[in-house]
């Protein structure tokens, strides 16, 4: 008998199958995911079954809602949306004569909205105690559709439909699509990280690389008001509510470099001015992302793409703090960071023309191969420890809740 009542979804978990013995806790962890991002949609059931993951919704919920929001879960390496025959108590042949009917009705829909005129049948035994193999059961619903759809012909090797058969226990499923996740693992199972979050484009593009193998995520913001503005920031909450979609809630620690950055250009060489004032933003970030038992920071530099990103930089940078710092944006080039940036939702906002910390009394000419014993003397004239302790206790805290949609 055919569920008529609900559509049915069939989720497959992807890098997770390599996990062991941990398998069935990130399986777990999907499911737990999948349910808070659909728990806004009456009557949904998600449930794990021997390496698969079912979401059930009932018709009253939009479906394509439903697969869209599901379908960004991290984990979830792609979707089905699938028939679901309840074959419970059948003989082979009944099976496959009750599956076989499913498989017609199926293709003659999607003849009826595409206009196709190939297939292809492949199955899958699921229940291994099911008395026909995987190539039998394909070639017996195959030749039943070739039967009841009549416009259609077999081509194995570029068809316009590759229809699919899973046979389970007490249930079989008839599907076509596998719709792309985004894969990677689920939130939760590799800590939480401290981004710090501009304006721009690399940043959140960073931190949703990060929440893709698994990390919780806050963020430190840097501004200098009044020279950046109010709406700048309002930008800023507003990239973290697209990165909330994917990344759960989110909390914005605001903090004012202004005063840090005037004592940098009264006391310090200019061309050093961006460095130093990169090593403050590290130390500070590090010391919230401690309090907020963050394990390590985030940060969205690529090598090379500017002066505060060259090797010789990075180095100099680091070296402030003891906490590891995460750059998974390091090795790409601006092309593939912008793609990605428009595939998640946070480019048209990234580009708006709003100013940030880091164009605030920036040097006409940056140093590019700094210097730590240079950058050390440079310092001594600051009394670094008062700046940082103080720029750390006007943190404002915004929580960013997820949203329900793009």
């Amino acid at each position: 008998m055919i569920n008529d009542k609900e559509n049915v979804f069939i989720v497959r978990c992807g890098e997770t199958a390599l996990k062991g013995q941990n398998k069935p806790w990130f399986e777990r962890m999907i499911v737990s995911r999948i349910k808070k991002v659909l728990s806004g949609f009456d009557g949904v059931t998600v449930e794990r079954a021997d390496g698969l993951i079912f979401v059930r919704s009932p018709l009253s919920n939009d479906r394509a809602e439903v697969l869209k929001r599901a379908g960004r879960v991290f984990g979830v390496d792609s979707i089905s949306p699938a028939t679901e025959i309840n074959i419970s108590g059948m003989t082979a042949d009944e099976v496959i004569n009750e599956v076989g009917k499913a498989a017609v009705d199926f293709m003659n829909g999607i003849i009826a909205e595409r206009g196709v005129k190939t297939f292809k049948a492949e199955a899958k035994r699921g229940d291994k105690m099911f008395p026909l193999e995987s190539p039998q059961i394909a070639r017996e619903i195959g030749a039943r559709v070739l039967k009841g759809c009549r416009v259609l012909k077999v081509d194995v090797h570029d068809p316009d439909v590759a229809l699919h058969v899973n046979i389970r226990r007490g249930f079989a499923y008839v599907y076509d699509k596998k719709l792309s996740g985004f894969g990677g693992l689920p939130l939760g199972t590799n800590g939480r990280g401290m981004l710090l979050l501009s304006g721009g484009i690399d940043s959140p593009v960073a931190g949703f690389m990060m929440s893709h193998r698994g990390m919780y995520i806050d963020a430190v913001h840097f501004h200098s008001y009044p020279y950046t503005s109010e709406r700048a920031f309002e930008k800023v909450k507003e990239l973290a509510g697209i990165l909330s979609v994917y990344c759960g809630g989110i909390h914005i620690h605001s903090i004012n470099l202004l005063p840090i950055q005037e004592k940098i250009v009264q006391n310090c060489p200019e061309d050093e001015t961006t460095i130093l004032v990169r090593r403050f933003m590290m130390r500070i970030a590090e010391q919230i992302a401690k309090k907020e038992d963050c394990m390590m920071l985030i940060t969205g530099e690529s090598l090379g793409q500017v002066a505060s990103q060259t090797a010789e930089a990075l180095v100099v940078t680091d070296s402030v703090v003891s906490m590891p710092v995460m750059r998974p944006l390091i090795a790409m080039d601006k092309t593939e960071i912008m793609r990605i940036a428009r595939e998640i939702g946070t480019y048209e906002k990234s580009i708006e023309p709003y100013e940030d910390c880091c164009t605030v009394f920036l040097p006409k000419h940056p140093v590019t191969k700094p210097k730590l014993e240079k950058i050390l003397r440079s310092e001594s004239a600051l009394d670094v420890e008062a700046l940082v302790a103080a720029a750390v206790e006007s943190d404002e805290v915004t929580i960013i809740s997820p949203q329900d949609d793009l």
